[in-house]
């Protein structure tokens, strides 16, 4: 980051933005795949892996005990897109926060 001209710097913040997903498609947090058994006797899962896959969204809190919600399967793939938005746009507003900072401690326009 540092080689680069100022100029260039700002052009790959530019570059960037436009890789920015949207932003109300985002979620935090961890899909965690589980299969559960039920119970009754006789029922296949006892002998096997379990019913599912159950998928669930897990979000840690500072200070307390991770959440999970259940993700209904007709919502499986929105969840694993918007997870997958979430870490993309926090990756990229990091290289635009070092981009930023780079030009502040060169002194130069941000």
């Amino acid at each position: 980051m540092n080689r680069l001209t100022a100029s260039a710097l700002r052009r790959r913040r530019k570059q960037l933005l436009l890789k920015l997903p949207t932003l109300e498609a985002v979620l935090r947090g961890s899909l965690i795949k589980r299969f559960k058994r039920c119970g009754k006797a006789g029922c296949r899962c006892a002998d096997g892996p379990g019913h599912g896959p159950k998928y669930y969204l897990s979000v840690s809190q500072s200070g307390r005990r991770p959440e999970m919600d259940y993700v209904p399967q007709a919502h499986h793939q929105t969840v694993v897109d918007y997870v997958d938005n979430y870490r993309r746009a926090r990756e990229i507003l990091e290289e635009i926060s070092e981009i930023n900072r780079e030009l502040l401690r060169r002194r130069e326009s941000l």
